[in-house]
């Protein structure tokens, strides 16, 4: 029987190289760009929380793993969204 690292390997390169090229792609984003890459990033984490919600209704109550990990994916996205409508208004109240 394969280990769980062997038997994922592909999924573990993809998630420990998007995390790395993400660091360096924000690192290096000019201030100018911010406001539309975070725009960019609650409409991504509005369809993270739909997806959780969907993914929520289609599951049985004795899947507890999937259950717990959509939870987070809903939580973690939902402050995310709400977290950058709020910063969103904050800086559109000081262009009036």
């Amino acid at each position: 029987m394969e280990s769980f690292y062997l038997s994922n390997i592909d999924g573990i390169y993809v998630i420990v190289f998007s995390v790395l090229i993400g660091i360096e792609l924000i690192k290096n984003v000019p201030a100018v760009l911010h406001t539309p890459l975070m725009s960019g990033a609650n409409a991504i984490s509005g369809i993270i929380v739909i997806g959780g919600i969907i993914h929520l209704l289609t599951l049985s109550i004795s899947d507890i793993s999937s259950i717990v990990a959509s939870s987070i994916a809903v939580l973690i996205g939902t402050i995310n969204v709400s977290g950058g409508f709020f910063v969103t208004h904050r800086m559109l109240s000081m262009f009036s």
